[in-house]
């Protein structure tokens, strides 16, 4: 892909360096888009190609990318070879890349740059991906948003990129927390109240017993009994847990089809508590338990190089932990799914937590620790509605839905939308998806409602603004433009930064595939927009003649389409129909 160009610049090269083309590929970059005009398309550094050599000299290098300039030539492909800083250029034939670049768009549709030549030779792999995992019997808090998101992310790409992904919630279901809960409900519990509005009941009895707990030893007693009950599988208890996690579990589904996200398989820590025993067991037969002081069971990690590192698999009354039920679900789902690769997304502060299960794993022998990957990610800070500070996720999806109807109400047109609340949404999560995957994911960000919902620059608004905009051309305009183009009419400065932009998609999502960071994919599609942008008050379709007009249609329908294709990946609904009345509006 990008088009081919890559692979023939390859097989240039290859004959002049005698090395295979597959090893040349990776180092062909395109250039990014600049305000020069006649910005050569791709490049590659010497300095790659002479990793061997001892000699690294700046002018070395220079001279070696002059030598071997010369040794090229342009061909059918290829109208211009020059060399820059260590870098030897190539221009493509511009009438070639426009005729190619829109033809491979079009055709491709949404496999666009996910064929590329810099993905061959990657077979189909499967993978799990643990994302968002909220707690029972909790309303969804916004601290698993980040989680629910970038999961989402990671599993969108690897399915586009063709390999076979499970996506698991695994759910907060089982812990001391539940003996705490139980307890409550018995004392402070309404059933009417459970079933009108569950999670908000079950959140205040939590918060109660545990103010009670506090000064109250014999309640914090009666919970640990509690647990103990449900960890023997005792009816009466395990009933009223059942019930908190089915109600818990409904109220999920609901928010989750709010984001447009969807799991393969909910699980949770629950599932494991038999599973887990088990573990515990060969870890005691194996002689790798030990007892500490406090009367805990720990593995000894001080083999793997950390003196001081201890996982504590069993509380000194027998029950499991945290650690032991992911010891015991990374087991069950090897059986299961037999993953090449597992990937969890929690918060940075689980770290520790994942390496020590990640080496009790190969402790114990099993050598597919090493396809268990971790994908840690920063803290949101400042998120609040105008109530003050915000603790649900549903609370923030409102105020979202709320503000961004408020912008569409300034404009006249809004109430032509066929239904501006769905709308709203889905602007909304756009840009609270944006201003999150700007970033690297490990960094901590401040959040900010004014910066979400500007409608110009760097923005998810702007985004769908933009997508929306250039969907109303071909609303406006038609298809019967569509059937051909001419390329000699698309050689302005403007038609070319945007081909040159459009030939760089596959490497941005081989980026994105080998780091899984969003921002890549985000940056690249915010710089396609503001060159739609640019284009859209030049490139005028209206009275201009036929040829110049469906060439330009063309265009814009090729910047669109990648836009769509970059956003379904982050986890954003393009906008499309019904939207062009507020767009055309001048809001933007």
């Amino acid at each position: 892909m990008a088009c081919g160009f890559r692979r023939s610049i390859a097989r240039q090269l290859s004959r002049v360096l005698d090395l295979p083309p597959e090893n040349l590929i990776k180092s062909i970059s395109a250039v990014p888009i600049s305000k020069k005009e006649e910005e050569a398309d791709f490049q590659i550094s010497v300095d790659s190609l002479l990793e061997n050599s001892s000699n690294h000299s700046r002018l070395n290098i220079q001279n070696k990318a002059v030598r071997l300039a010369e040794k090229l030539k342009c061909d059918t492909v290829v109208s211009e070879i020059s060399t820059g800083q260590g870098t030897i250029n190539f221009k493509i034939n511009r009438e070639l890349l426009t005729k190619t670049v829109l033809q491979q768009v079009i055709q491709d549709g949404s496999s666009y740059g996910l064929e590329s030549e810099l993905f061959s030779g990657l077979p189909p792999k499967k993978i799990v991906v643990e994302f968002s995992s909220p707690n029972i019997a909790k309303k969804f808090h916004v601290g698993h948003l980040r989680s629910t998101i970038i999961g989402n992310f990671i599993a969108n790409l690897k399915e586009a990129l063709g390999h076979q992904v499970t996506r698991v919630n695994y759910l907060g279901d089982w812990g001391m927390q539940f003996g705490l809960l139980g307890t409550g409900f018995q004392m402070f519990g309404y059933e009417e109240k459970l079933q009108s509005n569950p999670l908000q009941h079950l959140f205040e009895v939590y918060v109660q017993v545990n103010k009670e707990a506090a000064e109250d030893k014999s309640i914090a007693k009666s919970a640990h009994e509690f647990f103990q009950r449900l960890e023997l599988g005792e009816k009466q208890a395990l009933a009223m847990w059942q019930k908190f996690r089915d109600l818990s579990i409904e109220e999920y589904v609901r928010i989750y089809k709010r984001l447009g996200i969807h799991f393969d398989e909910y699980s949770g820590e629950s599932f494991y508590r038999e599973k887990s025993q088990e573990v515990l067991k060969w870890l005691d037969n194996k002689g790798l338990l030990e007892k500490t002081i406090k009367g805990t069971s720990v593995v000894d990690l001080s083999r793997n190089g950390d003196p001081s590192s201890f996982c504590t698999v069993m509380r000194s009354d027998g029950t499991s932990l945290y650690a032991t039920r992911d010891l015991a679900a990374a087991i069950d789902r090897m059986d299961k799914y037999n993953f090449d690769t597992m990937i969890y997304v929690t918060d940075k502060g689980q770290k520790k937590h994942f390496q020590q299960v990640f080496q009790t794993l190969k402790i114990m022998g099993y050598d597919w620790a090493e396809r268990c990957q971790h994908v840690p990610f920063g803290v949101v800070q400042g998120m609040k509605t105008r109530r003050g500070d915000v603790t649900f996720l549903e609370d923030v999806l409102n105020e979202i839905r709320l503000r961004m109807l408020q912008n569409m109400a300034s404009v006249k047109t809004t109430k032509e939308l066929e239904n501006p609340q769905e709308t709203a949404e889905k602007v909304g999560l756009a840009a609270l998806i944006i201003q999150d995957f700007k970033g690297l994911l490990l960094s901590d960000y401040q959040f900010s409602w004014d910066r979400v919902f500007q409608s110009r620059g760097d923005t998810g608004v702007f985004l769908q603004y933009t997508h929306a905009r250039l969907h109303s051309l071909e609303e406006t305009f038609g298809c019967g433009y569509l059937n051909d183009f001419n390329t000699s009419c698309l050689q302005e400065p403007q038609s070319v930064s945007i081909l040159q932009h459009l030939l760089r998609f596959d490497e941005v999502l081989y980026r994105s595939s080998q780091d899984l960071q969003p921002r890549h994919i985000v940056s690249y599609l915010l710089t396609l927009s503001h060159l739609a942008a640019v284009a859209h008050k030049t490139l005028h379709i209206k009275n201009s003649p036929s040829e110049v007009a469906g060439a330009r249609l063309h265009l814009f329908r090729a910047v669109r389409s990648v836009l769509a294709n970059g956003m379904k990946l982050l986890g954003i609904t393009p906008i499309y129909k019904g939207y062009s009345q507020y767009v055309n509006s001048g809001y933007i």
